[in-house]
């Protein structure tokens, strides 16, 4: 998402899916624990309904309303982890395989391959 954009500025703004249809309204932003930078939203999808998490990448903000590149159905089947709350690592794991995003994070890329020996059992010589 464009890193211009105040995440405050999200909360209350129309969510439309990648069909153009409105799905619901930001209700809470997420920031990434390592960055400060705003990672996911929660879109309350109706009245009575819960909200769904988001990722606001590869999201875009358009005309004063937030641009999912997602499927509403695949948005409303995302998992729930209720709000006002901190996103664990294994929450927002679910949440990148839900979306089938690459979570392949900036450090990782850096980081040298790991040993592909493993599987050897200590004291042995293969």
């Amino acid at each position: 998402m464009q890193t211009d954009i105040d995440p405050r500025s999200l909360i209350g703004r129309k969510a439309y899916d990648r069909q153009g249809t409105k799905i619901g309204t930001v209700d809470e932003v997420y920031l990434d624990d390592a960055t400060g930078e705003p990672e996911w939203a929660a879109v309350r999808t109706g009245l009575f309904s819960r909200d769904a998490f988001v990722p606001l990448e590869p999201s875009r903000l358009v005309d004063d309303a937030l641009h999912i590149p997602y499927d509403r159905k695949l948005i409303k089947d995302a998992p729930d982890f209720g709000v006002g709350r901190h996103l664990s690592p294994e929450q927002e794991l679910q949440l990148y395989h839900h979306y089938r995003l690459d979570i392949t994070s900036p450090a990782d890329i850096d980081r040298p391959p790991a040993d592909k020996n493993f599987g050897n059992i200590a004291g042995s010589d293969d």
